[in-house]
């Protein structure tokens, strides 16, 4: 090469009047600071970079790829779908104002058989009374839901949760004031709580710090001016370790049609001793 060729050699490619002493690693071009794209070994032109991604597979987004992965080893997706669930539900609450509450939180009266709407039981399990009320039960049910889900598998923990939100419905029923108002996922979560104490007895588990938790959190109910639904907490957790205490009982494959015939009887037991006990209720006022 000539002087003067080495000399142009020495510009980037693309902008003559920069002097630079970097080669593309594909083409072997002259490329200054701007045009540099860092590779796993030197750097790449512009050029080189737009052919590189256009011949390069597509892939799925990278969120889609996680979810994807996160499945396959068996995420607790049903505990993620429950929080997002409730998430929006908040936003919807916060949009719409006391207009969702209106027509999905729970009151004894909604079980009676002249108002009966039965779904407030369980759509009330979703609303929560504050963004503070909200984070304290999605993070109860992050942390149980994590260790339950991946025990019992995705169907049997969903069903176990509503199944204690139902209970704890029916507990305001039996053992609250027939005209109040509640709403909050607290009586499911204490479901999960029962059924855990229920399962890790019978695996061996220490459960003193749970039974603390429980202590605590059953305790600040009864506290003057706590607001707290100890009733629906109370209802839950009873819930809860019969569903636990079925799991156990018919976890063999040969007892499977009579786990789902008992899950579906302990429904139908809560839904008519709901409804029985707030005529009852109703009746006397």
């Amino acid at each position: 090469m000539s002087d003067a060729g080495a000399q142009r050699a020495n510009f980037c490619y693309r902008h003559p009047d920069r002097q630079s002493f970097v080669l593309c690693q594909r083409c072997g071009r002259t490329v200054c600071g701007e045009c540099q794209t860092p590779a796993p070994v030197g750097v790449i032109c512009p050029e080189c970079m737009r052919e590189q991604r256009a011949s390069a597979p597509r892939t799925k987004p990278a969120f889609f790829a996680r979810v994807g992965a996160a499945a396959g080893r068996g995420a607790p997706v049903v505990t993620y779908s429950l929080i997002g669930i409730s998430v929006v539900a908040y936003v919807f609450q916060w949009l719409l104002g006391p207009v969702v509450a209106t027509y999905l939180a729970f009151t004894p009266q909604a079980m009676s058989v002249d108002t009966y709407e039965p779904w407030r039981a369980l759509t009330s399990v979703f609303l929560h009374g504050s963004i503070l009320h909200l984070l304290l039960n999605m993070y109860t049910l992050w942390l149980f839901g994590q260790l339950l889900e991946s025990m019992l598998g995705r169907w049997r923990f969903l069903a176990l949760y509503l199944i204690s939100g139902l209970a704890g419905s029916v507990g305001v029923v039996l053992l609250a004031a027939p005209l109040g108002w509640v709403l909050g996922a607290s009586g499911a979560i204490f479901g999960l709580m029962g059924a855990f104490v229920v399962i890790q007895r019978r695996l061996g588990g220490n459960l003193t710090q749970l039974y603390i938790l429980l202590a605590i959190n059953l305790g600040i109910g009864f506290l003057p001016g706590a607001n707290i639904s100890w009733q629906a907490h109370l209802g839950g957790l009873v819930g809860g370790a019969l569903v636990g205490l079925i799991y156990l009982e018919t976890r063999s494959r040969a007892r499977r049609g009579m786990q789902i015939a008992l899950l579906a009887a302990l429904v139908v037991v809560l839904m008519v001793l709901g409804t029985v006990v707030a005529d009852l209720k109703l009746d006397a006022l």
